[in-house]
């Protein structure tokens, strides 16, 4: 029994486009399968996540304001000391 060749690409094609949706399938699951092997490697290193790490440089960024903050108070109350001291003193002679 001789099939026509319209026949013949039909089933071709649908070969192919079957073929291609395995492969697609295959793709994805190759993709998760990876995924989840990177994840755990990474979770073994102890590698944190971008949300963490940002909210930590945020800490940092603010604790550095507030130690730029004191510093700058601190020098402000040495001088006032260092005034007062000048006074009592020049009072003294």
């Amino acid at each position: 029994m001789t099939q026509s060749p319209n026949k013949i690409l039909d089933d071709f094609a649908k070969l192919m486009t079957d073929a291609a949706g395995v492969a697609q399938g295959a793709r994805r699951e190759v993709e998760t399968a990876f995924k989840a092997q990177a994840e755990r490697f990474l979770a073994d290193m102890d590698v944190v996540s971008r949300e963490e790490f940002d909210a930590t440089k945020d800490m940092a960024v603010r604790a550095l304001d507030e130690v730029e903050s004191l510093e700058k108070r601190l020098k402000a109350a040495e001088d006032r000391i260092s005034a007062l001291e000048a006074a009592i003193t020049k009072e003294k002679d």
